[in-house]
């Protein structure tokens, strides 16, 4: 990506908090006017990274620039132009959800309504009521509506959609979508890959405080060769057996037991019927057979491939 299109840039950027080290050389850039999608296991350093972004915190070391200004140096004008949904804090307990959206629209010259933002944002029926009786649900879109009522130019959501019903994830996801077209430029950090890949225009994998992959979702899964089948059947086959009863150039994986990835070349009809055959000869049936293309999940595991996590 050109970085001079960035609303940020991270230029070899390191953060220690005493012997642990958060960000190692971390270099990231997110455009202009899109939506970029942060995501890395947990543990990974994006939280550190989105923090650096908004200001809390000074980088160790590296270069940090966010609409054009070091946030760590930066005046109210500048805080002004930036919206933050952090995951944890930011909210008065005893406040309603009403009292805190209206208290920060106070704050800008051109805020959006709040009543009009909380009925978007489905908190309209609970809008007295204070922020540490709601759910969780309900807490995430009060701190959703606190970012954007005023009107910013960047919004940096950290997991934004955590712990929202299915319904209220799409209209949520609307939202997201309507400030990208009113020219916001959004980074959004998330676990779920149906997300990023849903509302994400650039995509930046994050592992062990290093970008491991960046571009767009065609870029990273544009590997028209790779195909992969998955399959269940009993936990912790032998892999490297069943590998030796395939030509070479594949790989089998067991994301959860029982749960097993075998990508590479094209999955012919033949290699289906050697996987189906070896599963045979040793008693075990495989079942839920599909194939498909290389997509987002695949492109995580590989490139996360060292670091334990059942889940991204």
């Amino acid at each position: 990506m050109n970085n001079g299109a960035a609303a940020i840039i991270l230029e070899g950027v390191n953060k220690s908090f005493g012997d642990t080290q958060a960000l190692r050389d971390l270099n990231l850039a997110a455009p202009a006017g899109r939506i970029t999608g942060l995501l890395g296991p947990n543990g990974a350093g994006k939280t550190t990274a989105l923090e650096i972004c908004a200001g809390l915190h000074p980088p160790t070391s590296g270069h940090v620039e966010v609409l054009g200004s070091n946030p760590w140096q930066a005046n109210a004008s500048h805080r002004a132009r930036v919206g933050v949904m952090l995951q944890s804090g930011g909210i008065w307990s005893g406040a309603s959800a009403e009292q805190s959206v209206t208290h920060v629209a106070r704050l800008y010259q051109n805020p959006i309504d709040p009543g009009h933002l909380l009925r978007k944002v489905h908190l309209d029926h609970v809008g007295r009521t204070p922020y540490r009786r709601l759910s969780g649900g309900e807490q995430q879109r009060v701190k959703l509506a606190c970012a954007v009522v005023g009107r910013p130019k960047l919004v940096i959501l950290d997991e934004p959609s955590s712990g929202l019903d299915p319904a209220t994830r799409r209209d949520i996801w609307q939202l997201i979508r309507g400030l990208r077209e009113a020219g916001t430029t959004v980074v959004l950090s998330t676990h779920a890959l149906e997300e990023a890949e849903e509302l994400s225009d650039w995509i930046v994998i994050v592992d062990q405080g290093q970008c491991v992959a960046s571009g767009t979702t065609s870029d990273l899964t544009s590997d028209p060769d790779s195909q992969t089948l998955r399959f269940r059947a009993s936990a912790h086959l032998n892999r490297t057996a069943l590998l030796r009863a395939l030509p070479t150039g594949f790989e089998l994986a067991e994301d959860t037991p029982g749960q097993y990835r075998l990508s590479g070349s094209e999955i012919s009809p033949t290699i289906i019927a050697s996987v189906t055959a070896w599963c045979a000869e040793q008693g075990v049936l495989a079942a839920e057979m599909t194939v498909s293309r290389r997509n987002l999940e695949q492109v995580f595991m590989e490139v996360t491939a060292h670091t334990k996590q059942v889940t991204p």
